[in-house]
């Protein structure tokens, strides 16, 4: 595990096998046959559907049921990934609670909204399952293609400009590719490796040369690339994580619930993983939630996780909030961390109550902890990268830098909201601008 010297109290094996199973287990389990067509029967397949602008891949969800409900999944399947091809990965991370399902006009007239989401999975995992890759290639341009990065944005992009003839290579720092689809999210969201078997059923579509372990300024510059290549796309996410600084951030036990999330989602053995038997998650987005649900399924026995500001200001959706607190996470809000105490090893963490403008209220308290996971935000790593926007790659909205000849995308660029799916578009947008610069007046009519 990433991590200093453990505290104690922190140990492997809190929790016997069958638990451990049962707490990872598949959070939406997939649909059947039945009850696909029973949840596909009860949408309206609205002419203007509010669904369809909520989704930012702009997926036809209307379209999609229908095909499901007339017993066409393959061709809904198709839809879906048409506009995504990562529609089996955002079917199970999506926050749909938040974008299409909240736009469902039955969520407005009952409160209860088609499940757009689970039925997308439906389809997409069918048409996986049958090993068909329902697109091709067009003829080959002759030109080449860089993409840095492996996750979302990057294989978006990459299969695209692949569907358009030209070769790409895809490089990533890590050892596997799949960026946060694979490293990143909690696992009980992505069961059965489905990250892995989805990225090799998307490097169907051939074209696409996988190069891991290759980081940018390590192994690669953006100047070598600019130089070998026709064009460049940068989807190389967030890579550092924002300083906790208070007084004791550096004793044994404190971590970042990013490498948390890490270690347990590429464990062979979940039973292995050390967790402290209190634990605390400074943050207040899905990485908090994700570090503080697992730390719990892991048999932690008090999960306290801590946001500076109020509820409705969480980055973590109330269906995530709601589903911390199912699991026995404790919430405190209005809460900044004002120092770490301990002799060696984390024993404590001590917070100072804010008002709503972050002002302290001198009012603090303290919480017992043996493991601390800071999940406050990542930071963009690299030298020699395009012009900034705040502390993300500056971007048009097709994607285009301030250097020329390449793109950016993702969780890297600036004007994202850090999802999935929002990455997806990035991709595929930009991939569509390439393909149009690369191939000029020819473009409209392939793409």
């Amino acid at each position: 595990m990433h991590s200093k010297a453990f505290a104690p109290g922190v140990m492997a094996g809190r929790l016997d096998p069958v638990d451990l199973a049962a707490g990872f287990g598949d959070l939406h389990p997939a649909l059947g046959d039945h009850e696909a067509m029973v949840a596909a029967d009860r949408c309206y397949f609205c002419h203007d559907a509010p669904c369809i602008t909520a989704c930012p891949t702009d997926i036809d969800i209307p379209l999609f049921i229908r095909q499901i409900a007339t017993g066409t999944p393959d061709a809904a399947a198709k839809t879906i990934l048409s506009q995504n091809i990562l529609g089996g990965m955002c079917a199970r991370v999506c926050p749909t609670e938040t974008l299409c399902e909240q736009a469902c006009v039955r969520e407005a007239a009952e409160g209860k909204p088609v499940e757009i989401g689970r039925l997308q999975r439906y389809a997409t995992d069918g048409l996986m399952a049958s090993g068909v890759h329902p697109f091709s290639r067009a003829a080959l341009t002759g030109k080449t293609v860089a993409v840095v990065g492996a996750g979302p944005a990057g294989l978006a992009c990459a299969h695209r400009l692949a569907m358009f003839g030209h070769d790409v290579v895809l490089f990533d720092a890590r050892p596997k590719p799949g960026g946060l689809n694979e490293y990143g999210i909690a696992a009980y969201k992505s069961t059965d490796e489905f990250a892995a078997r989805e990225v090799d059923w998307l490097l169907q579509i051939g074209g696409i040369r996988l190069e891991t372990g290759t980081a940018l300024g390590r192994d690669i510059t953006l100047q070598e690339l600019r130089a070998e290549y026709d064009a460049v796309f940068l989807g190389i996410g967030l890579g550092g994580v924002n300083a906790l600084k208070v007084p004791g951030a550096d004793k044994d036990g404190v971590l970042d619930a990013v490498d948390f999330i890490s270690d347990l989602r590429q464990a062979s053995d979940l039973g292995a993983l050390p967790v402290g038997r209190d634990v605390v998650v400074i943050g207040g987005g899905m990485t908090a939630v994700d570090a503080a649900v697992q730390a719990r399924l892991l048999g932690a026995a008090n999960v306290t996780m801590v946001y500076r500001r109020g509820r409705d200001r969480m980055n973590a959706s109330r269906f995530e909030q709601d589903l911390a607190a199912s699991k026995g996470v404790r919430i405190i809000t209005n809460a900044s961390p004002i120092a770490v105490h301990g002799n060696g090893a984390v024993r404590e963490v001590e917070f100072e109550y804010t008002d709503d403008g972050l002002a302290p209220t001198g009012e603090r308290f303290r919480i017992a902890a043996d493991q601390v996971f800071k999940a406050i935000g990542q930071v963009l790593e690299g030298d020699a990268l395009p012009e900034l926007d705040g502390r993300k790659i500056a971007v048009s909205a097709e994607g285009r830098t301030s250097v020329v000849g390449v793109w950016a995308g993702g969780d890297c660029a600036a004007g994202g909201d850090d999802l999935t799916v929002t990455a997806v578009a990035q991709g595929r947008d930009a991939a569509m601008n390439i393909h149009i610069a690369l191939m000029g007046a020819t473009a409209a009519v392939t793409a």
